[in-house]
């Protein structure tokens, strides 16, 4: 079973139940709702699913660089990876479907992960389907929260001298709510994953990409301050903005030692990932933002078990 859970990095997995959470709650969805734990549970095997078929599109590559690698080494055939991966990622999708999700986002979703396995070794750009990974499981939770609102604004167009009148029509409501935080996660993913793609040459990070991850990585709290001269901050945003201020800065500093050192960056940029959620709902539930960033150093514990890279 161990094999199957590095493959799946086991351990980064809460991060996508915190996102589900956030990308709910921001959309207005109340906590103990039954399809609530229908989406998690789709978050999950889409997230697992997308972890699998990352090692299985990579085997050529990991049996030159990383031998040690579950399918490489034997211990899970590459087969099995590509069937089980492509199974949850089935699944997961007809779930978030079935619990009313929107179809076009679902499918974007899907379609990202896919792309993003298959190319990321070919094609530097794909680092933004890594972050649009994220950003699309936002919006989908979010679509099946309030699917679709009402446009009441007309328009009009002028044809030939006559003038026509129409309504805009319909618009996804839930995923326009959480759209700002979304964003800000996407780029911090992209943000980590610009760094975490020179882990493996042991090398420094160059300044040109340290610039851009570190602009990147603090997007979240750009959009945090951007929040607190609209509506005021509360002491919990504070707090947690504070927390993420400085789990970035550390981060930050240990990249630009290069080499391992950019493993445990990358390692506790990505338990991060929890307090990104954590400042999305700290405004919306106070106690359960606190208990996300609670969660970050205990990430880093399971990395120790399960790598998260």
């Amino acid at each position: 079973m161990r094999p199957w859970l590095h493959l799946a990095r086991i351990s980064n997995l809460p991060t996508a139940w915190t996102n589900v959470i956030a990308a709910w709650l921001l959309a207005g969805g109340a906590l103990l709702d039954v399809r609530l734990a229908w989406l998690l549970l789709a978050g999950s095997l889409i997230y697992t699913g997308g972890m699998i078929l990352n090692d299985a599109a990579d085997v050529e590559f990991d049996r030159e660089h990383r031998k040690e690698r579950p399918i490489p080494s034997g211990q899970v055939s590459a087969r099995a990876a590509w069937v089980v991966s492509c199974g949850m990622l089935f699944a997961g999708g007809v779930i978030a479907l079935g619990f009313g999700a929107n179809p076009q986002i679902t499918g974007l979703l899907l379609g990202a992960v896919v792309f993003y396995d298959l190319y990321h070794k070919r094609w530097a750009g794909s680092v933004v389907f890594m972050g649009a990974c994220r950003l699309l499981l936002y919006l989908m939770t979010a679509s099946a929260v309030a699917p679709f609102a009402a446009v009441s604004k007309k328009e009009s167009v002028s044809f030939f001298g006559a003038e026509w009148h129409y309504e805009t029509g319909l618009l996804p409501a839930g995923p326009m709510l959480v759209l700002p935080f979304a964003l800000a996660l996407g780029c911090y993913i992209v943000g980590i994953t610009v760094a975490a793609r020179l882990e493996h040459k042991n090398e420094a990070l160059p300044v040109p990409a340290s610039l851009l991850a570190f602009a990147l990585l603090y997007t979240p709290a750009i959009v945090c301050a951007m929040r607190f001269s609209a509506a005021g901050g509360s002491p919990v945003q504070v707090l947690v903005l504070g927390v993420f201020a400085l789990l970035v800065a550390y981060a930050t500093h240990t990249l630009r030692k290069g080499g391992p050192a950019i493993g445990k960056a990358v390692g506790w940029l990505l338990a991060g990932i929890v307090v990104v959620d954590a400042l999305a709902i700290a405004n919306v539930s106070p106690p359960l933002a606190l208990g996300f960033v609670v969660l970050t150093p205990l990430l880093r514990l399971w990395q120790r078990w399960v790598a998260a890279t």
